[in-house]
């Protein structure tokens, strides 16, 4: 008794994030609990991240295509004896100097390299974006197998309490004959243990349902979410066969599932590689603009200035004597100043405009080894993509496998409940009129329940198989 008492007190406490729940908190549909799961986990936003990524990138490459404008301001101050940029000669002076220029540079073409780079970013772009389906597509069919799992748990559930109801019903009737004396004492016993069984059933089927809850929750990685209650839908009962071919199965699989056109697009991608990497054996053309100016501190201009009258006396020799002659003569003025900065940036603009052809003759086997890692690359993806479909087909036989496995299973368990059923309503009654013991009684019951049981998760199992096999082929998760 004690030994039962502390199983029942920790059943209890495993149980209570069930019983603790109130039917304050909204009910979830499928779809709720998808949507939730999307929104919530890190696998999707980490794929939607590379894409935005990717996107980022394949823009630059598109924007590759545009020139290049880029300017350049120098400022220095040369001591000594130097050139003086203005006037290229040298000066012995400190001179300051300020330089500015603006360049722009264009690919007329390169090899392919660039339409290449743009063509295989592209296909790097769609890929991830065929990976975050892929993602989306594998969360919502976890989330709906675990919804599944809540589903059969609760109905198990519901199976084991009715199943304490009909035996607590059982063990009422029975005290009641005992006390009269019309049975004895070891019938009531039998069913009172029959009884305790079917509590303990109760609270693993509790236990069972929380942790199925729970694991429900983690998928959707909401923790706002602290109570969850299934808008409970229908669930047809499976027919015996599944119509579809395997090998029909499959050929819609590799059509339509997202793992593997992400495979095929990095295949592709791969290819482009090589062709970017034979670009480098092609001669390259580009068009160059540049225009600039300059200012130096050591220019200077000549200005007009105040004239000077300047009197200068001479002799001549006249008959033997050196006579004085005086004449006067008028000398421009002249002022120097330094040019301005604005005036000599003016002044001195200069510009080019040019090609620059660049043909590749040895480059150390750069380009040869390049183009060699990228048909690799290409091996490599080939063959990652050959086994995306061997691990799609390996998936689609095991789980067609199991579906058939499960369907058998299903179909036995029904015919055996509906075998039980009679023999248990056999049994009751002539447990009613005191044909047989409680033993006999507990075991037709025993047998009865395990197998309602069993039918319920091989429902369930069976459902669940099915959904694998529509994953497969791309139909709705939906009920």
């Amino acid at each position: 008794m004690m030994g039962k008492a502390w199983l029942l007190g920790v059943s209890l406490l495993l149980a209570y994030p069930v019983w603790g729940q109130t039917n304050t908190a909204p009910k979830r549909s499928l779809q709720e609990c998808v949507d939730i799961a999307w929104k919530n986990n890190l696998d999707v936003k980490q794929s939607e991240v590379q894409v935005a990524v990717n996107r980022n990138t394949l823009d630059q490459s598109k924007f590759s295509r545009l020139p290049t404008l880029n300017s350049a301001i120098t400022q220095g101050l040369n001591l000594g004896r130097n050139i003086d940029p203005f006037t290229n000669s040298y000066v012995t002076q400190t001179l300051n100097y300020n330089n500015a220029n603006l360049t722009s540079t264009a690919i007329i073409y390169n090899g392919g390299i660039v339409n290449n780079t743009i063509k295989q970013n592209q296909l790097n772009t769609q890929a991830s974006e065929f990976d975050v389906q892929a993602t989306r597509d594998q969360v919502a069919l976890n989330v709906v197998l675990a919804y599944l799992q809540v589903l059969n748990n609760e109905d198990i559930l519901a199976v084991s309490r009715t199943q304490v109801d009909i035996t607590q019903q059982q063990v009422t009737r029975t005290e009641k004959l005992v006390n009269a004396g019309a049975l004895p004492q070891a019938n009531l016993l039998d069913l009172q243990a029959q009884f305790a069984n079917d509590e303990l059933s109760v609270v693993t089927a509790e236990n069972n349902l929380a942790i199925s809850r729970v694991q429900l929750l983690q998928l959707m990685n909401e923790p706002e979410i602290r109570e969850l209650v299934l808008d409970r839908m229908s669930i047809n009962t499976p027919d015996d066969t599944y119509q579809t071919p395997i090998q029909d199965i499959y050929a819609t699989a590799v059509q339509t599932q997202s793992a593997v056109k992400a495979a095929d697009l990095r295949t592709l991608s791969a290819r482009k590689g090589v062709d970017i990497a034979r670009g480098g054996y092609f001669p390259s053309l580009g068009f160059n603009l540049s225009v600039g100016s300059n200012y130096s501190s050591a220019a200077r201009r000549s200005l007009a200035g105040t004239p000077t009258t300047v009197t200068n006396t001479a002799f001549v020799e006249f008959q033997g004597q050196q006579v004085p002659i005086t004449f006067t003569t008028t000398q421009p003025g002249f002022l120097t100043q330094n040019i301005p900065w604005t005036e000599q940036l003016t002044n001195n603009v200069n510009g080019g405009i040019g090609l620059s052809l660049r043909v590749p003759i040895f480059n150390a086997y750069q380009v040869r080894y390049r183009t060699s890692t990228a048909s690799l690359n290409v091996k490599s993806q080939e063959y990652q993509a050959a086994s995306v479909r061997l691990q799609l087909r390996q998936n689609i036989e095991q789980a067609y496998v199991n579906m058939t496995s499960a369907a058998k299973r299903y179909a036995s368990l029904t015919r055996q409940v509906e075998s039980l059923e009679l023999a248990f309503k056999a049994a009751e009654s002539r447990f009613n009129a005191g044909a047989i013991n409680s033993v006999d009684y507990n075991l037709a019951k025993s047998n009865l329940d395990r197998s309602r049981i069993n039918q319920i998760q091989a429902k369930y199992d069976y459902v669940l198989r099915i959904k694998v096999l529509d994953y497969y082929q791309n139909k709705p998760l939906s009920f």
